[in-house]
C-alpha cells in the first residue's frame, strides 16, 4: 500500500490467465548448458506461440536451499530433488489462447527432452494471476519467488481467499517492493502438460498451491525483507500452509510483452 499523508491507497492490480511450468534441468549435462539452450533456441519456440500476452523465463540461482527462516511445523528447507531450476511464466491474452497455440506447443513438447528432466505445469483459473503495480516505471534489481503448499485441512477456495485477502495486503504493507505478482493454482493434473520422455512425478505431499514473486531494488533489500518481515508473515501463514519454499532469482527474462515478440529479451 502506498502512503500519502494519512491516506492509504492500494496499487492498481491487473488480473490475468497465467500458467507456470516448473523446470528441472537434465543432470547428464552441465546445468549451464541446459539453461543456455532454454534461454536461446527453446525461447524462440515458446515466443512464437499465438495468443501470448507475456512470456518470461525466471532463472533461479543454482544454490537455493530455502531462504525462508526456519519455522516450527512448516517445511522451509527445499528438498534437494524437488529444488526447481527455473520457471516458464506464460500469460495468455484470453482463456481460449491455449487452444490457438496448440501447434506451437507441440514443438515445445518435442524440444523439452533436450533440456529438462522434469516439468510440472501449474495454472489457476482465468483472472487468478494478479500483478500489482507497486512501483510504476521502476525495474527490480533483485527478485525472490516463494512457493506455498496448503496445510492439511485447508481447502482450495479458503486458501485462494487467504492469499488474496490476507497475505497480499500484508506483503503490500512491508514497503519497498518493486514488483508483486501472485498466482494461485488449480489442483495439479499431469494431463495438462504430459510431455514425452520427461518426468512429471509429483507426489501428493509435494504439491504446490500458490506462488508469490517479489521484486526489490537490490539484493540487500531482498535480504532485509527476510530479516524484517518474515517473522510476522510466518505467523500469518502458519495456520494455512505446510511449506514455504523461498528461492533467489538470478534473472527474469521477458521475450513476449504486451502481446508482441521482443527483438531481444528484456531483463
Amino acid at each position: 500500500m502506498k502512503m500519502s499523508g494519512n491516506v492509504t491507497t492500494t496499487p492498481e492490480v491487473s488480473k490475468h490467465f497465467t500458467s507456470s511450468i516448473l523446470l528441472w534441468m537434465r543432470t547428464d549435462q552441465p546445468r549451464q548448458a541446459g539453461m543456455d539452450r532454454w534461454k536461446g533456441p527453446h525461447s524462440g519456440i515458446i515466443s512464437a506461440t499465438p495468443g501470448l500476452l507475456e512470456y518470461r523465463q525466471i532463472h533461479l540461482a543454482e544454490h537455493n536451499p530455502g531462504r525462508w527462516p526456519n519455522a516450527s511445523g512448516i517445511e522451509t528447507a527445499i528438498p534437494e530433488d524437488r529444488r526447481i531450476d527455473g520457471i516458464a511464466e506464460v500469460t495468455f491474452e484470453n482463456a481460449l489462447s491455449p487452444l490457438v497455440g496448440r501447434k506451437q506447443t507441440a514443438l515445445a513438447f518435442e524440444d523439452e527432452v533436450n533440456i529438462f528432466r522434469r516439468t510440472l505445469l501449474h495454472a489457476g483459473p482465468p483472472g487468478s494471476s494478479r500483478w500489482y503495480d507497486v512501483a510504476p516505471g521502476e525495474k527490480p534489481g533483485s527478485r525472490a519467488i516463494i512457493y506455498l503448499r496448503r496445510g492439511d485441512g485447508e481447502g482450495t477456495v479458503a486458501f485462494h481467499t487467504f492469499v488474496k485477502k490476507e497475505l497480499t495486503p500484508a506483503l503490500l504493507t512491508t514497503g519497498g517492493l518493486k514488483e508483486l505478482r501472485t498466482q494461485v493454482f488449480l489442483p495439479w493434473n499431469e494431463k495438462t502438460w504430459d510431455t514425452p520422455n520427461v518426468a512429471h512425478d509429483n507426489p501428493d505431499d509435494q504439491h504446490l498451491h500458490a506462488s508469490v514473486i517479489l521484486g526489490f531494488s537490490d539484493d540487500a533489500a531482498r535480504d532485509a525483507f527476510y530479516d524484517d518481515h518474515a517473522g510476522h508473515l510466518t505467523e500469518l501463514l502458519d495456520p494455512h500452509v505446510s511449506a514455504i519454499h523461498a528461492y533467489d532469482v538470478d534473472t527474469a527474462l521477458t521475450y513476449v510483452k504486451n502481446g508482441k515478440i521482443l527483438p531481444h529479451y528484456e531483463e
